[in-house]
């Protein structure tokens, strides 16, 4: 969670009139909730719905209580997981202090949507567990309604919850304090456009376009909620989303009102509190030419806007790729028998919004190694930030991208210096060169060869995720496999490239902080496959 700012006649003719479908119980009502204002820690009972999943005694994911026997999380929570191996604890506020309005249950049942990842990733992110047995609902104990069918939202402001991390890898402080955080809807066209067109009916966004607000890793399966009149009501479950809090890349969340049917047939019919939402604000704006982030323009080689060019005096030594505002990553034998700072230039040719270019350069005020095996990677910290300048992920968990993964390899046009990009397969590596730190592609591509520091691409969530980097040896001719080029993987470097871009924050306004741009492209998942950047 980032910077948080933080029944009588009467009552059933009223949910007649709004179309609700509701259980005989209350649902939605959060009597200890009587006000909401910024801040970071939410309020013993304000939520009473909110849930932590644990696994092995540590809260891995969020959920929301909607009756006394279920609970409605997110489908990427639980690869692989076993209903006997979560615990559920309802009623609690702090992960680390007593809890005495607290009760936990174990899971009986555990059911993922079956159609959870067709035709893109994390469509349908939705799952159920059945409570071992039935909850009291107490004060600080009790379900929330869901959004039925047919509900509409626009520009309305959302609260999510939950104790995930404030910033990317970063765990929310001692005692660990359920958190709460108001966020804006952003239409959905709006943010497909922002993701590159990844964005389904059954999600819905919710950010500022400045970021500084946002759900986060271990927030997943938490609810995003809104108040109609006395009750509040589960418009949509974290999912999913690009780093954290970033600008320009809202909060993707599984829209609840597209699932009234299949929760109804898991857990039964009027067992769920379903109310219908109507929006009473503006459709919000979905003008998405000039917020779409620096990426692609038109597959032109001269897009890429992460990619760096190291020189020496003048002199091309290598190329490299902006991970954070602050940091260029290339390999440690660039720059081998380094010899100081001085003479050395970092240049960016920067894409804007209308495919415009803009030269940047900066001098290196540091640069950090780590070798494995004789082998790494550099990061070289900038004279100055480059803010607002489109970063790339890194592998930091060892992504599912193994043999037969269609990536791509970005380097430099030999005549103009300009970048252009090369599709490849990942492919075993012979024998001779089988190592952790290895990876290997095909087809071989000569004109790479000399190009130390070039990146590994492939594409996951409908990003770019650089997966390896070419380290060219001090013989200066790369490793070689038959036809296939060895690249160095990324994953084995997270701790030195974590700790390095953490231990280094960015200067705001004069003022020495943490920014979370300083971790824009760190991709630290809270499952082995995100984005978003996942939560």
């Amino acid at each position: 969670m980032k910077m948080f700012w933080k029944l009588s006649l009467v009552f059933v003719v009223t949910l007649l009139i709004k179309g609700c479908d509701c259980q005989p119980m209350a649902c939605g009502r959060a009597p200890l909730n009587t006000k909401i204002v910024g801040g970071v820690n939410a309020s013993a009972g304000a939520w009473p719905w909110q849930v932590s999943l644990h696994q092995d005694g540590s809260h891995f994911c969020g959920g929301s209580l909607i009756n006394n026997r279920w609970v409605l999380s997110a489908a990427h929570c639980f690869p692989g997981t076993t209903a006997a191996s979560i615990t559920v604890y309802l009623g609690r506020q702090s992960q680390e202090q007593s809890n005495p309005n607290e009760v936990s249950r174990s899971v009986s049942q555990l059911i993922v949507h079956p159609g959870y990842g067709n035709g893109t990733s994390y469509n349908n992110d939705m799952a159920l567990l059945q409570l071992s047995s039935p909850v009291n609902f107490t004060d600080y104990i009790g379900p929330v309604c869901l959004a039925a069918d047919g509900s509409i939202f626009n520009s309305d402001t959302m609260w999510v919850t939950g104790w995930g991390t404030i910033y990317s890898g970063v765990s929310l402080p001692s005692p660990q304090i359920l958190q709460e955080v108001d966020v804006p809807l952003v239409g959905n066209s709006k943010c497909n456009c922002l993701y590159s067109g990844t964005i389904t009916d059954n999600m819905m966004c919710a950010g500022l376009p400045e970021g500084g607000k946002d759900s986060c890793q271990g927030d997943s399966g938490g609810p995003m909620v809104i108040k109609q009149g006395p009750r509040w009501i589960q418009a949509g479950v974290v999912s999913f989303g690009y780093g954290c809090a970033l600008p320009q890349y809202p909060g993707v969340y599984a829209r609840v009102s597209q699932y009234q049917q299949w929760i109804s047939e898991q857990i039964g019919a009027n067992s769920a509190g379903f109310v219908t939402f109507n929006s009473t604000t503006p459709l919000p704006d979905e003008n998405c030419t000039l917020s779409t982030p620096p990426t692609l323009c038109g597959g032109s080689a001269d897009s890429w806007s992460w990619m760096a060019h190291l020189t020496y005096h003048g002199y091309p030594m290598c190329v490299g790729t902006l991970v954070s505002d602050r940091f260029v990553m290339t390999s440690a034998s660039c720059l081998s028998g380094f010899m100081g700072m001085d003479g050395w230039t970092v240049t960016l040719n920067v894409v804007q919004w209308d495919c415009s270019s803009n030269v940047m350069s900066a001098g290196v005020a540091n640069v950090f190694f780590d070798d494995i095996l004789g082998n790494g990677v550099a990061l070289v910290e900038l004279s100055f930030p480059f803010y607002n300048v489109a970063n790339v992920p890194v592998d930091m968990y060892d992504l599912s991208f193994g043999p037969g993964s269609q990536c791509s390899v970005v380097g430099q046009n030999s005549w103009d210096q300009s970048f252009q990009e090369v599709q490849v397969t990942i492919v075993n590596c012979d024998p001779s060169e089988t190592s952790p730190i290895n990876i290997c592609t095909e087809p071989l591509y000569w004109s790479f060869q000399r190009e130390n520091g070039i990146p590994l691409l492939c594409r996951m969530y409908g990003m770019w995720i650089q997966t390896g980097l070419l380290s060219i040896g001090r013989s200066g001719i790369n490793p070689q496999s038959s036809n296939s080029t060895v690249f160095i993987r990324t994953s084995p470097f997270s701790s030195f490239l974590t700790n390095t871009i953490r231990e280094y924050p960015s200067i705001l306004d004069g003022a020495e902080s943490f920014s979370p741009l300083s971790l824009t492209c760190i991709l630290l998942l809270s499952f082995p496959a995100v984005l978003q950047a996942i939560y």
